[in-house]
């Protein structure tokens, strides 16, 4: 196997792996806080479910940590060149995110799961706040570095060295803010139908009728929200700015192998790169168009336009945009049926819409995974757009069988750890907010 490519499958294992915990606590950390706020104030049944969703969170919180440590080791064991070129400019935001945001929230998660009778009042709900905050903090640490790499921003080139000039230049780019909040917004569609889900699920049970009603109501309220915020503003905007600074993965998730005006946009349909053709494809006419430039009549430059050694993995970009788009939809349809039954104060007595609620809880997770892959095979054969290919990014001395040798033990050690971590959060929900 070529050596890149084993790089590339045992970072992509990795991060695909620990990406399913940060959705997590940045979707569940805005509850925690609403609950122990409330369970400051002396509501009783609000505590119970402080505790409850903290120690959640926790659990999700301290796998994300062991699963993420790995990765930053793989910079510098697996993609040194890559480390050695851009390191004066990626390392900042990474720093910061363990600096201010990664020991924020450790430290006050660890005031919560104190509980609020050995704390203050006040010092309890700052906490929850405080991990909240952390949370968010560090999620943009993150994307910011990754946003870096997909539009390289505030940097000069010094021999064989991308050195940094303005950091803010880098924590303020619109294509780093963008990409943010989008990513926020997917993870708020998941921590939201997870507590949804969980509540439909008590509701079901006939257990914890009163708590489940709240975990109810509130996750579908939530959900409902950021179902439409995935779409629009933030989702939009994102697509601006790939259309902007990356036409050959706009042409690639549409599976455009042709420039066109009045360009239609691709429901479905299966790219075949031997034949440069869309398959079956259904169209809404001149959508994509406007989508891309505001204007039902612009042309759009298709993969033709450009060499094919720069193409990106067609196949696997367009399916995962779909999928992601797809359940993007869905989810807003379930979340706008489970809203309207609790207008109509009915959706705590509908059992098929507390089973949709209960087991879609899945698929926000497959959405966000999706999303991630559309961004980074899109992107490629560029690890920083424009300056430097994943091929010239890997580490000269390591070779192919010690990845894929890495690899596997990885795989043997996250089943076991995705094991524990599922046998420990079906416990807390066994047990219920107690």
């Amino acid at each position: 196997m070529d050596v890149v490519i084993a790089d590339r499958l045992q970072f992509a294992f990795t991060i695909m792996f620990h990406y399913l915990f940060p959705i997590t606590t940045i979707g569940l950390a805005p509850f925690v806080a609403l609950y122990t706020i409330q369970a400051a104030r002396g509501d009783a049944d609000a505590a119970r479910a402080a505790a409850f969703w903290t120690r959640i969170f926790a659990i999700n919180f301290a796998v994300g940590v062991v699963t993420g440590i790995p990765m930053e080791f793989q910079f510098g064991t697996n993609w040194a060149a890559f480390s050695a070129a851009s390191g004066s400019v990626i390392g900042q935001p990474l720093a910061m995110e363990g600096v201010y945001a990664f020991f924020l929230e450790s430290v006050f998660l660890g005031v919560l799961l104190a509980g609020k009778d050995r704390v203050p009042s006040w010092l309890y709900s700052t906490s929850a706040v405080a991990v909240w905050f952390g949370s968010w903090l560090s999620g943009f640490f993150i994307v910011a570095t990754d946003a870096w790499m997909q539009h390289p921003v505030g940097y000069t080139i010094v021999g064989n060295r991308i050195e940094l000039t303005s950091l803010p230049a880098v924590l303020l780019s619109p294509f780093a803010w963008w990409q943010y909040l989008h990513v926020v917004c997917g993870a708020m569609v998941a921590g939201s139908f997870v507590v949804a889900g969980v509540g439909a699920y008590y509701l079901l049970s006939k257990r914890e009728t009163v708590i489940a009603q709240r975990f109810v109501k509130v996750g579908v309220i939530v959900a409902l929200i950021f179902a439409v915020l995935v779409v629009f503003p933030t989702g939009d905007k994102n697509g601006d700015e790939v259309t902007k600074y990356q036409p050959i993965k706009l042409a690639a998730m549409e599976g455009l192998f042709n420039s066109t005006k009045d360009a239609p946009l691709a429901i479905i349909g299966m790219p075949d790169t031997h034949t440069d053709d869309l398959i079956d494809p259904i169209y809404v006419p001149d959508l994509l168009s406007f989508l891309a430039y505001g204007n039902f009549r612009a042309g759009v430059k298709g993969l033709s336009a450009y060499a094919t050694e720069l193409w990106p993995p067609v196949d696997l970009t367009y399916y995962a945009y779909h999928v992601m788009v797809g359940l993007g939809t869905i989810f807003m349809g379930i979340a706008t049926l489970a809203a309207l039954f609790l207008w109509r104060k009915r959706l705590f007595d509908t059992p098929l819409v507390l089973w949709l609620l209960m087991l879609v809880m899945p698929f926000p997770y497959i959405a966000s995974e999706a999303g991630w892959v559309t961004s980074e095979v899109g992107r490629q054969p560029w690890i920083i757009y424009g300056l430097m290919r994943t091929a010239s990014g890997v580490s000269p001395t390591v070779a192919s069988g010690e990845a894929v040798f890495t690899l596997i033990g990885f795989a043997g050690m996250y089943f076991l750890l995705g094991f524990l971590f599922l046998y420990l959060t079906l416990r807390e929900i066994g047990h219920g907010p107690v």
